[in-house]
């Protein structure tokens, strides 16, 4: 791949999630949440275990103090609480509130709608996804 390849790949990828806060922008003022504490609601999946607070750093790229602050804001609005992760007492678990859950679920929804990425065809964005997940694999 050259360097232009490269750099217009990474700008598009930008540019879509840009657009994708965008779109949920006045889901977001509406509940008071930053693209931040969009992004910690975003990856905690309510069909899988509640994430540990080092799973949540992991996943947001970030460090203990910032998520620390991300989850103080999320558990003040309500929308998440910390449990004890049930398989490693020492180790706290972000779960959602019933009020974390229909936000989440609204603002994902805003998210969606008119996404550029709502343009693909299933097989497009199949395709799309294997190449994504194949860049993220390690080595």
């Amino acid at each position: 791949m050259t360097a232009p390849d490269l750099h217009a790949a990474l700008a598009a990828t930008h540019d879509i999630w840009m657009r994708t806060v965008d779109l949920a922008g006045p889901a977001l003022a509406e509940h008071r949440l930053t693209p931040a504490t969009f992004q910690a609601l975003w990856v905690i999946d309510p069909t899988e275990p509640p994430p540990s607070m080092k799973t949540m750093a992991e996943r947001l790229h970030c460090n203990a103090p910032n998520l620390t602050f991300m989850a103080n804001q999320l558990a003040d609005r309500g929308l998440v609480e910390r449990a004890v992760d049930p398989a490693d007492r020492r180790s706290r678990v972000l779960v959602l509130t019933a009020k974390g859950r229909r936000i989440r679920d609204e603002v994902l929804r805003a998210a969606l709608e008119n996404n550029p990425l709502a343009t693909l065809s299933t097989r497009e964005l199949q395709q799309f996804t294997a190449l994504l997940n194949r860049a993220l694999r390690p080595g």
